[in-house]
């Protein structure tokens, strides 16, 4: 059983980073557990297709991203300052991937947002419901702001749309370009969107002062 577990962590391991370096379309079965190191057969196995594949890869990649913003969102520190974590979080990110295989691989829903959502409903569907999900999370503390008198933004839930559109858009700036310092107008750019009230507070030391 344990061997099995095993087998089927490395292909969803190989497929997340195939797919962040050449994208869904591009990858073949075969080449996929050449990469995890599995026979053909393993494959399916375990998966009926491609797209079912892509679809666990998601919610893999999901799971993962979702505890983190869970940490960064759900703590006790102020709202803004969560915010601002999260934006560092998501620099740090890109960085880490960027020295590991020398570009910025950008963000795998933004990724396959652009390269599949008109060609598979159901890839469609998972994304549009994760990018919910964290326009969810960005509007309790974006609320929380609100409460406090630290923002101005009337209607919450469309700020958190802007929030997390922003944080996509810059993420595939710096894909595009290959370079992270596109990041950095992110936290300049969520304070102007949310109409902030204490920026002198909110800006208070550098961009890793909350790391």
């Amino acid at each position: 059983m344990g061997r099995t577990s095993d087998a089927k962590e490395r292909i969803l391991s190989a497929a997340q980073t195939l797919i962040e370096l050449r994208g869904y379309s591009a990858l073949g079965v075969a080449e996929i557990c050449k990469a995890a190191g599995v026979p053909k057969g393993s494959f399916y196995y375990f998966f009926d297709s491609k797209e079912e594949l892509a679809l666990a890869v998601i919610d893999e990649h999901w799971a993962g991203q979702r505890s983190g913003w869970n940490r960064i969102l759900g703590s006790d520190d102020p709202p803004l300052q969560r915010l601002r974590q999260l934006f560092e979080a998501t620099e740090a990110d890109q960085r880490a991937g960027q020295q590991s295989c020398g570009t910025v691989s950008g963000c795998l829903f933004g990724n396959l947002t652009l390269e599949m959502s008109n060609q598979t409903e159901a890839l469609r569907e998972r994304l549009q419901q994760i990018f919910e999900a964290q326009v969810g999370m960005v509007e309790k503390v974006i609320t929380a702001a609100r409460e406090r008198g630290e923002v101005t933004a009337a209607d919450t839930h469309e700020a958190a749309r802007s929030v997390v559109a922003q944080l996509e858009g810059q993420v595939l700036f710096a894909k595009l370009y290959n370079n992270t310092q596109r990041l950095d107008a992110l936290w300049t750019n969520c304070l102007a969107l949310l109409g902030a009230t204490v920026p002198g507070r909110a800006e208070e030391g550098s961009l890793s002062s909350y790391s």
